[in-house]
């Protein structure tokens, strides 16, 4: 690592265009002792040490908005929120949260992981909604490009294709933009006003939004590929998988997708007394909770698999069966029963098998153990699959993730269409980079650089008895009978001021990096008595990667044999302890952030004198 070089560098830059603008205000980052690397090493070091940013597909800086929010900042919170994941209040109250399971306060001897989430969703809360948009359009660099799909990822590819100077144009089939996030999402879990609010901001930065056109029909991909330069498709997985069995054509059986979009679109069907949901996503959840909200009086989701396997978050599970519905696992659906309309649904008890190729154990259906459960109604929430596009009488099947394009001229895949079914988040990732792909395939031009920014900075006063706050578990409508009376109310009411900063405090904040001066350092062992943490080791060896990143530490307890003292990150509390206790001052803090240096921000740094990142 470069964490004592207090001056600007940037190496392995093979990118012109991108050193240029940067060089201009290379002075007035010497003075701010930033280093800025795009070593592998540094890299490494990131992924090794901030494990929540490595875990989300946006790479947001996880550690930097929590920090912000704890300090007041609610702006500058939401705003770093939303230069990586593009939808801070949509992603604080539906993120499937790949981050908080490789937080560092849910280790066995922490307790519960951060609620990385739902500070997320509070700063979003609350920000000043009035005080405008920061980001700044690059100048029109004259080519336009086609975005077919208002979903997550069509509209996360339009924001950063709009940034970079592109005119976009969003073709949307439904009537509202939003996709999977305004069809396929219940309100009471995602508030309309909300993708309203964060979807503006998009098209405010001059994308222009066509509604109620369904490629195919009022306009073909043909007309789109000689009007535009590019034709990005992000229509998402709007095609359900059947299971084929007896009965699916009855009255009273849905597919999960198209149930939620009829509830989403106020057209919600009658669903009885009785509801049976077969399958294990956030999909089945939905469709079981909004059935409750119908009026249903028994709901009950069943899984092939078992509850360890699901795919949904903890809380999702824990809503719905606070609310009322049973989950039961290990069965398979065989028949539909009835005669016009659902009666009934046979399954077969199953048990896991041997492990597949894949990693997951096989269902094996247990013969004899047939049993029948009553219904009124069905809903089959089996997963989905996009809806193929046609150019020139051939379909659009597929194309390379690294470089988004098709097989045909000119037109680029994103999202689901390009991989299945994801999470939004992963989602939104892929439409950013598809995004960038297009931009320098039109242009010749890099916009986006990823690096790694290393700053000075000073101690936090984080202390060790923050360790052990409880988990500050999100508010929800107090009983379930006012959960239920519509399909509007928000059940999750959102954090106050003081639990939001009561949960921002537990964070480790492991985006500081403590570091010890060895030519400094005097060994007198002062850090290592007072760490409250067993986060300052004597070292014999130190063990790196092949990029030259450090991986572990083979600590010794005989100081003949100790080479180096050593502040461990991954144990390292960052209370500042050890730095005011030092005897001669050896000890450093740098922060150190994954960023994607955005060439529109580095301009308004130039013609600015100054930069609206924080």
């Amino acid at each position: 690592m470069h964490f004592n070089n207090y001056y600007f560098i940037f190496k392995s830059v093979k990118r012109p265009i991108f050193y240029q603008l940067i060089k201009p205000f290379m002075k007035q980052k010497m003075k701010d002792h930033v280093v800025l690397s795009t070593e592998q090493e540094d890299f490494d070091y990131v992924d090794i040490n901030v494990p929540c940013q490595k875990a989300c597909p946006a790479s947001t800086n996880i550690p930097a908005y929590i920090q912000a929010l704890s300090d007041a900042q609610y702006d500058t919170s939401y705003d770093i929120n939303r230069r990586s994941n593009i939808f801070p209040g949509v992603l604080g109250r539906i993120c499937s949260r790949p981050c908080e399971n490789l937080c560092r306060h849910g280790e066995d001897e922490l307790g519960e992981p951060v609620n990385i989430c739902h500070i997320k969703r509070a700063a979003a809360d609350f920000r000043d909604k009035d005080s405008g948009s920061k980001e700044i359009r690059l100048p029109d660099c004259n080519k336009k490009v086609a975005v077919i799909g208002a979903g997550p990822a069509g509209l996360a590819a339009a924001h950063d294709l709009a940034l970079n100077g592109v005119s976009v144009t969003i073709f949307e089939s439904f009537d509202h933009p939003g996709g999977m996030l305004r069809y396929g999402i219940p309100e009471f879990r995602l508030p309309r006003n909300i993708i309203r609010e964060e979807i503006d901001q998009i098209l405010q930065l001059g994308v222009t939004l066509k509604t109620g056109i369904k490629v195919g029909e009022q306009v073909t991909l043909e007309e789109m590929q000689r009007e535009y330069d590019a034709v990005l498709i992000a229509t998402g997985c709007y095609k359900p998988n059947h299971m084929d069995i007896e009965g699916e054509t009855l009255d009273g059986v849905f597919m999960g997708l198209d149930f939620m979009i009829d509830v989403c679109s106020e057209k919600a069907p009658t669903v009885g007394k009785r509801v049976i949901v077969v399958g294990a996503g956030f999909t089945a959840f939905d469709c079981a909770r909004s059935a409750l909200r119908l009026e249903a009086e028994e709901v009950m989701i069943c899984l092939r698999r078992t509850e360890e396997d699901l795919t949904v978050t903890e809380d999702e599970v824990f809503q719905a069966k606070s609310e009322g519905i049973k989950i039961s696992p290990l069965m398979l659906s065989r028949r539909i029963m009835g005669n016009h309309k659902i009666e009934g649904v046979e399954f077969v008890r199953t048990r896991l098998g041997e492990t597949g190729k894949d990693g997951k154990q096989r269902i094996v259906p247990i013969e004899g153990s047939e049993f029948v459960l009553p219904a009124d109604t069905l809903i089959v929430a089996a997963g989905q699959g996009p809806e193929l596009m046609n150019c020139s009488n051939q379909q659009i099947v597929s194309a390379e993730v690294e470089t988004f394009k098709a097989s045909t001229q000119g037109v680029y895949l994103t999202g689901d269409y390009l991989t299945g079914p994801t999470t939004a988040i992963e989602a939104i990732a892929l439409g950013r980079k598809a995004a960038e792909k297009i931009t320098r395939d039109l242009t010749g031009k890099h916009f986006r650089e990823k690096a790694v920014r290393m700053q000075d900075t000073t101690i936090t006063h984080r202390q060790r008895s923050w360790d052990f706050i409880p988990r500050q578990e999100m508010p929800t409508i107090n009983t379930v009978e006012d959960r239920l009376k519509d399909l509007t109310s928000e059940v999750e009411t959102g954090f106050t001021e003081q639990p939001a900063k009561e949960e921002s405090k537990r964070c480790y904040l492991c985006y500081l990096h403590y570091e010890i001066d060895l030519d400094r350092c005097i060994y007198c062992s002062y850090c290592i008595d007072l760490a409250p943490r067993d986060c300052i080791k004597l070292v014999e060896e130190i063990i790196t990667n092949e990029n030259g990143a450090i991986e572990s530490l083979k600590e010794t307890t005989s100081w003949k044999n100790v080479n180096a003292v050593v502040i461990d990150n991954k144990r390292c509390i960052r209370c500042g302890e050890c730095v005011r206790i030092c005897p001669v001052d050896c000890i450093s803090v740098t922060k150190v952030e994954l960023e994607e240096e955005n060439i529109a921000c580095n301009i308004a740094c130039i013609e600015q004198k100054g930069c609206n990142k924080n």
